[in-house]
């Protein structure tokens, strides 16, 4: 019997073009109700028996799909499936090997300064993020870091197609505060001024690099929770529980991310209010029914001496996104991703896989069709690895109040693939990340919901803080 249905399934891809007529209005709500039974965890569902006995081949490889991912969260069976199709083939950038090579140039000043100087401003900023003190002496390298700062315009929220706004004096500040700490501290005090945040935030992290408390203790109080959590961080590190009224003060913060970094930093605290103040800020937290919080909320239970148990993450609801069933059944459906003129403009187009990820892939789509994206910005460039964003507060803990589901499948993490932000077993977010190069120590970790098949190049271009114009479904015959 198992050899038949192996069988069945290694033709997978003939059997589905020979059926793809046959099914009905009924099996579209049978596949609905396999794809809400996985969603749900539910192995008792009776459509997985249903699925498994029906005579359509998709719909009983859906039904063995959603009883092995629903069985095991790592879902080791997936492999005894049929092979989906291959991602699009992406080769390499030019600039992507001169990047790599620069991790084993790190002790090598000349090379340092040479690609400071690099055609691409991801190859300068990484040259500018591997210096240390042993170039300090280097004075062509210095000159350099000098004037990216003094390039720094006021406004710095614009950027041209492969330029820099803030980026470049961002970087070379904290790189400064490493060579030449003398000459870091004046421009370190200017720019945590700056009006730009993310200026702000470097300047927090240089503040770090120089035991700059007084103006750490400043940006902990910042406007800005990305601000905060860096300044936090690296208070913390320096003071100790010196400052913990600094970081109680940080516990009524708005952004999950700041008040997660003061938790950790009130951690074993020996005042006599934080553990008071930790549990009532857990509290408000609960209330507001956020399941991406659950990192801040958990850090504020240590911090307050409770275990991570008591934890009272919101109830999950499961509901059947639009287009899922056209998703799963093989719909062929594309996003195009559009940066905003400010960051640089271009876009790139997305094929949702939803022979992979059919709940997520529509999840995002419905995400998208309601502009949920729009404005958003990729907070997280790591070049030659991979961009991540999409989320509300350009932070990795805040993010769609209510999780996705994993979607595990044998579909690799290979360039220009697209995948889902998470931070343990389903907790997607609606959180994009996409793979910039091959990236296979990923596979079986992270849910694949779609791929670049076109304009991998604008991608590639990305830089901190670019900002998503707009991401919209393309219609059939229209661009």
């Amino acid at each position: 019997m198992r050899s038949l249905l192996l069988a069945a399934l290694v033709a997978l891809p003939a059997a589905a073009l020979a059926q793809r007529s046959t099914l009905t209005s009924a099996d579209s709500a049978l596949v609905g109700r396999i794809l809400l039974a996985e969603d749900r965890r539910d192995a008792s569902d009776g459509a997985l028996a249903d699925g498994l006995r029906h005579p359509d081949t998709r719909i009983r490889v859906l039904a063995q799909r959603a009883r092995g991912r629903i069985a095991d969260s790592g879902f080791a069976a997936r492999n005894s499936l049929p092979a989906l199709p291959a991602p699009t083939v992406w080769p390499e950038a030019a600039w992507q090997l001169r990047f790599r090579a620069l991790t084993a140039q790190r002790a090598n000043c000349g090379a340092l300064q040479t690609a400071l100087s690099d055609m691409t401003w991801a190859v300068r900023l990484r040259a500018a993020d591997l210096l240390d003190a042993s170039c300090a002496a280097d004075e062509p390298i210095v000159a350099t870091l000098r004037g990216w700062i003094d390039a720094l315009p006021v406004h710095a929220s614009n950027r041209a197609a492969d330029g820099v706004s803030w980026h470049a004096a961002a970087h070379a500040l904290v790189a400064l505060a490493r060579l030449h700490p003398a000459d870091a501290r004046a421009p370190t005090a200017k720019l945590a001024t700056h009006e730009q945040w993310q200026v702000r935030m470097y300047a927090a992290r240089a503040a770090a690099a120089l035991s700059d408390t007084a103006t750490l203790r400043t940006l902990a109080r910042d406007a800005d929770d990305n601000v905060k959590e860096a300044a936090i961080g690296g208070l913390s590190k320096l003071a100790g529980h010196t400052d913990d009224a600094v970081f109680i003060a940080a516990l009524s913060a708005t952004g999950a991310q700041a008040v997660r970094a003061a938790a950790i930093a009130l951690k074993g605290s020996p005042r006599s209010d934080a553990r008071a103040a930790a549990s009532a800020a857990f509290d408000r937290w609960v209330a507001r029914q956020n399941a991406p919080a659950r990192d801040a909320r958990v850090a504020l239970l240590e911090a307050a001496g409770r275990p991570a148990s008591e934890d009272r993450p919101p109830p999950v609801r499961s509901e059947l996104p639009p287009r899922a069933v056209a998703l799963a059944l093989g719909s062929d459906v594309r996003l195009r991703v559009t940066l905003s003129p400010a960051s640089g403009g271009g876009s790139f187009v997305v094929r949702l896989r939803g022979d992979v990820a059919p709940m997520m892939a529509a999840r995002v789509l419905a995400l998208a069709r309601a502009g949920y994206y729009d404005g958003l910005a990729w907070h997280r460039v790591e070049p030659d690895f991979l961009i991540q964003g999409g989320g509300p507060g350009a932070n990795e803990f805040i993010g769609l109040p209510q999780f996705f589901r994993d979607e595990l499948g044998t579909v690799p993490h290979v360039r220009g693939t697209v995948g889902m932000s998470t931070r343990g077993h389903d907790t997607g977010d609606a959180q994009w990340f996409v793979n910039l190069r091959d990236n296979l120590r990923l596979n079986g970790e992270y849910s694949l919901f779609g791929e670049i098949v076109e304009g991998i190049g604008v991608a590639d271009g990305i830089l901190e803080g670019d900002t998503i114009a707009s991401i919209a479904e393309l219609r059939a015959g229209r661009e």
